[in-house]
């Protein structure tokens, strides 16, 4: 279905065309100036110069063309002086394609003929630690992005890309070695099948892991002994690789639980060890071909160009010592990528501190021919979440907070507020609390510009008022109650519903709402084109606000002019439609009640 801009363009279009000139000077845009006009184009300042005329009479001959069309779409065109045109769209045909927009599956967006194969990277938590309030905005922006894609028609898949390996592991099996030298795992003499139960929790894992890279740091021996067995696990060795999997599958299924807790899932669960058995062959390639040399004794590709603003370095594929680092990692799973899936597109959903190391990369990848000249790499590189002093957000005692305890403040602080409704019975107000708390979470962060630091303010991300989360679900949830009431008077059921039709707008407030309702397909396509989430944040907020203008000034149903409340609860059918799948590609959702 036509995007309604563009359908406005094509009209002006061709009453410039038909004034002689060229067609696309009818590009039109929303009007800055609403007091003035809906819609706005300035074209005919543009071709002022092309054809050696006034603007103002290139406009004045638009607007009288359009003017004199029977068949206009358009309630009035005029020219505004110094060639400016000014448009307004009739209510009769907006009314008409907003009843084509409600029929829309995808209520008007355009779905491209050919998906693309999209990978998102997004998490990226390393195993044996718990995840802490950095994770959050990988988690959530990464979440909606996957959410959004696949709503616009792409095929997109998630990897949450573990930190699984290298010397993190390492300091872990020395560490658990010391405590435990009588596991079976440290036999070299030991052929038997392995336990099937860890020797350990992910409880122990949490403390052991700090305890150990302590102990790197201030003893010499401890840091050679952990280097000697990092390597020894990436060697395979039996008991060690085997130790390896269990830590891995104690802290996933504890990451999993967690993750969930988000309403976020993955389709991959893969970490830097998958890849570890591709990189010397890739590296073979990489100075086969001439794109990897020496240089002070690591082995480096030249990522530099001549347009650079600044300087960017070599990017390191491995060190002096033959270690590979993140860069050959994450350059062997563009490889791996690449071969299993032929992905159009990889987005890294990660801190905006590593934008560096992302131009190194992908300009590896494709100097060294990892992937497809044509394939799209690219970095949605997001800021930290910060406490009220603008410091990055911590506890009370000033340590890193887990990202468990973070969701369990701001259930507990919506299950207060929800509990205040008696209307609610107390077996669902933990739900339901939970669903506006999730609401309050990500909308806080994700009506944020991703690249941007943001202050982590419990008290405003609550609130019931503004532009938050849980305002957006009241919206959603008093449109709800009506759209109930009306079924249970006139015994109407919600297929019923779907088909009733929008009527021309009979007040400015409803042809507001109309109006937001109409710029859908637009701004979730952009939103997603763009991978900016704040975007549709930003609408859903604006189409809230149109609503509920409308809501105040409207008595809907006590109108006993059938026809007229038709048309207004068609309206709040496709409104509520619109906010859940905007809320759903947002990776939130509304209750019945709040």
């Amino acid at each position: 279905m036509q995007k309604l801009l563009d359908l406005i363009s094509e009209k002006v279009g061709e009453a410039f065309a038909a004034e002689g000139y060229d067609g696309e000077l009818g590009r039109s845009s929303v009007s800055s100036r609403p007091d003035l006009c809906e819609f706005q184009c300035n074209g005919a300042m543009a071709g002022a110069k092309q054809y050696h005329k006034a603007p103002f009479m290139i406009a004045d001959a638009v607007a009288a063309r359009l003017g004199a069309d029977e068949e206009s779409i358009f309630e009035s065109a005029e020219s505004v002086k110094p060639g400016f045109l000014n448009l307004k769209l009739k209510k009769s045909f907006l009314a008409s394609y907003l009843v084509k927009v409600s029929r829309d599956e995808k209520f008007g967006l355009q779905i491209p003929e050919k998906e693309k194969t999209i990978i998102i990277d997004y998490g990226g938590p390393n195993v044996a630690k718990p995840l802490h309030v950095g994770h959050l905005r990988s988690a959530v922006i990464g979440e909606a992005l996957k959410r959004m894609g696949r709503y616009c028609g792409d095929k997109v898949i998630g990897d949450i890309h573990l930190g699984d390996w290298g010397l993190q592991m390492g300091l872990v099996i020395t560490e658990l070695r010391h405590r435990y030298p009588e596991l079976v795992y440290f036999d070299d003499n030991y052929v038997g099948e392995y336990p099937a139960e860890a020797p350990f929790t992910v409880s122990d894992l949490e403390e052991i892991y700090p305890t150990a890279s302590k102990k790197s740091k201030e003893d010499e021996d401890y840091y050679k002994e952990a280097m000697e067995n990092t390597h020894l696990l990436q060697e395979k060795k039996r008991g060690f690789y085997a130790l390896w999997q269990k830590i891995i599958d104690v802290s996933v299924a504890d990451l999993k639980k967690n993750y969930k807790n988000l309403d976020v899932d993955f389709e991959l669960w893969n970490g830097e060890a998958s890849v570890n058995d591709i990189i010397p062959g890739m590296v073979d390639k990489m100075k086969a071909e001439g794109h990897a040399h020496e240089s002070n004794g690591a082995l480096v590709v030249d990522v530099a160009e001549d347009s650079d603003p600044k300087e960017i370095p070599p990017c390191i594929i491995l060190k002096s010592d033959g270690a590979a680092l993140y860069t050959t990692t994450d350059l062997a799973t563009i490889l791996d990528r690449e071969d299993k899936f032929d992905p159009d597109e990889i987005l890294y959903v990660t801190d905006k501190r590593q934008e560096l190391h992302f131009v190194q990369v992908f300009r590896a990848a494709h100097i060294c021919g990892l992937v497809r000249p044509e394939t799209e790499l690219r970095h949605v590189g997001f800021g930290t979440v910060n406490g009220k002093d603008g410091k990055p957000f911590k506890t009370r005692d000033g340590g890193i907070m887990r990202l468990e305890t973070l969701i369990s403040d701001i259930n507990d602080e919506m299950l207060a507020k929800i509990k205040t409704n008696p209307d609610i019975p107390s077996d669902e107000a933990e739900t339901t609390a939970r669903q506006v708390a999730m609401a309050a979470l990500k909308y806080g962060d994700l009506s944020n510009q991703a690249s941007k630091d943001y202050i982590f303010d419990m008290e405003k991300f609550c609130s019931f008022e503004g532009d938050t989360g849980p305002y957006i679900l009241y919206t959603m949830v008093r449109i709800k109650s009506i759209l109930g009431k009306y079924m249970e008077q006139t015994g109407k059921d919600k297929a019923a519903l779907k088909e009733l039709e929008v009527r021309g707008a009979q007040s400015a407030a409803e042809k507001n709402l109309q109006m937001s309702l109409a710029r859908f397909s637009e701004i979730m396509r952009n939103a997603w084109d763009e991978c900016a989430p704040h975007k549709l944040c930003a609408y859903i907020y604006e189409l809230s606000n149109c609503f509920n203008s409308f809501y105040h000034e409207t008595r809907i149903m006590p109108e006993e002019n059938e026809e007229k409340r038709n048309g207004w609860i068609a309206l709040l059918v496709l409104t509520l439609g619109i906010l859940e799948a905007s809320t759903g590609a947002l990776g939130f959702s509304a209750p019945d009640k709040m």
